[in-house]
């Protein structure tokens, strides 16, 4: 049979259309019953917006009551005001170089507020952490010892004001074998209120969300490897440092079983239980490592976040944004 041509406009009114028709709406998976005092059987997963690339890094804005997200192959953060379509907020978001970005992930990542309510991302086309502030971005971390940073991933203020990241190398066109790369490895780093970037551990081969628990004694850290799915629980020392970590969970096998997605983005609330995306869809992990339950979104998920007065969880599912309400609580950066 002869294929039939469609004009470029038509074909891609198609192409989205069929993207959204990849998204379903969520379902809840209960595996214990201590499920039940977080989120309710019948929560029901509202979809804000679909059709883009490749969803990341969402945060609540309290001031101004609205989401931000990152859509990072269209190198582009969206915003959300509720009752309102999905805009575009700031274009470029992660690369403002000159020549054209040659890998697939030239945008922001990771995004959260600093104490003064300031937008801070991880861009991966520039290889840096930067505060956005009246419409300019500042550099807050670019490089260690004097070596440019893989690509930030993902990033979570401390009380004390210091920032924690991690540096896997998605950003770089060819990842781990990228000419480009500089480090040997990939880092969790402690940017500190002086500054100073502080490598904190460099054991993990793909680093990516983090998140500490209520009270700061515990940085959880999320792996994205296909070998070794895991999230890992790191002590934090009085100065800030990170002691021996423990793995918290293991989703290797689950990944291996087709699940779709490797562990990504998390967030914590306020009882220590840990959201984290994974394969399936969204783990309820207790503190202790017990898996509770999926939100299962069907597709590879990057990444939540804590919104509206706390208690809504906002998703970002591959090409689509969700929000569900739960009976816990989060805390709003």
């Amino acid at each position: 049979m002869r294929r039939m041509l469609l004009p470029a406009a038509v074909a891609a009114v198609l192409m989205t259309s069929m993207l959204m028709a990849q998204i379903p709406t969520p379902t809840i998976v209960k595996l214990s019953p201590a499920l039940d005092a977080l989120i309710a059987d019948n929560a029901a997963f509202e979809k804000l917006g679909e059709g883009f690339k490749w969803t990341e890094g969402p945060v609540w804005d309290k001031k101004g009551g609205f989401l931000l997200f990152s859509d990072i192959p269209n190198n582009v953060i969206n915003k959300w005001v509720p009752g309102q379509s999905i805009a575009t907020f700031l274009k470029p978001s992660g690369y403002h170089g000159t020549e054209p970005f040659t890998g697939p992930e030239p945008g922001s990542n990771g995004l959260t507020f600093d104490g003064q309510g300031r937008l801070v991302a991880c861009q991966h086309g520039n290889r840096q952490v930067a505060r956005y502030d009246n419409g300019a971005w500042t550099p807050l971390a670019d490089k260690y010892e004097g070596k440019r940073l893989n690509s930030p991933n993902d990033l979570v203020f401390h009380s004390s004001g210091a920032l924690y990241f991690t540096d896997p190398p998605y950003g770089l066109p060819k990842r781990w074998d990228d000419p480009a790369k500089e480090l040997p490895f990939q880092g969790i780093y402690r940017r500190g209120i002086d500054g100073t970037v502080t490598l904190l551990n460099k054991e993990l081969n793909a680093p990516n969300g983090l998140a500490f628990s209520p009270d700061e004694k515990t940085l959880y850290v999320a792996q994205s490897d296909p070998e070794k799915a895991i999230w890992m629980a790191y002590p934090v020392n009085a100065d800030g440092t990170l002691g021996a970590g423990k793995v918290l969970k293991d989703a290797t096998a689950e990944f291996k079983a087709k699940k779709p997605g490797l562990p990504d983005g998390l967030k914590v609330d306020t009882k220590g239980n840990i959201w984290a995306t994974g394969p399936g869809g969204v783990w309820v992990i207790a503190p202790d490592g017990t898996h509770l339950g999926t939100l299962s979104t069907g597709v590879p998920t990057a990444n939540v976040a804590w919104g509206d007065d706390g208690s809504t969880l906002y998703i970002t599912a591959n090409t689509a944004v969700f929000r569900v309400k739960t009976k816990t609580t989060g805390k709003l950066p």
